[in-house]
């Protein structure tokens, strides 16, 4: 009969190996993380009351209807070419440079069309250029 108590040893965990594989996951975390909030523009956007809307007695309203047809102060057009829209933009410009062209497109419009209206303005010499929306459901029920 065996009577001594059998002699345990201890198990030893070797902490060397954790500690490696740990520092390489960190060093690796630490070189690949973006820090993405110190390469931001800080850009302070401005502010714009929708309710006091400005009314621009130089402006010059350009339609733009879902099939590609174009009219300029409620005046249709009769092409659909960029000369055409450029001289009826360059006649109803009554304040020369400074007016304001305001582009109301249907929402179902091409790009194309719009685009087409802004290279317009740009061959008339307008530069100043805005797009017309109408307001949300909430903004039209204040």
């Amino acid at each position: 009969m065996n009577f001594r108590t059998a002699s345990r040893d201890e198990p030893e965990i070797n902490l060397i190996p954790f500690i490696d594989i740990l520092l390489v996951v960190l060093i690796f975390l630490m070189l690949t993380t973006t820090y993405s909030k110190f390469t931001e523009i800080q850009l302070k956007l401005p502010v714009a009351d929708t309710e006091n809307l400005r009314d621009y007695p130089k402006e010059l309203l350009v339609s733009v209807s879902s099939d590609g047809a174009y009219a300029v102060n409620s005046v249709p057009l009769a092409g659909r070419s960029a000369e055409l829209l450029a001289s009826a933009l360059a006649g109803a410009a009554k304040a020369g440079k400074d007016t304001v062209v305001v582009i109301n497109a249907d929402a179902s419009a091409k790009h194309q069309s719009v685009i087409t209206v802004m290279e317009a303005s740009r061959r008339a010499g307008l530069s100043q250029v805005t797009f017309a929306t109408q307001p949300t459901g909430k903004a039209a029920n204040r």
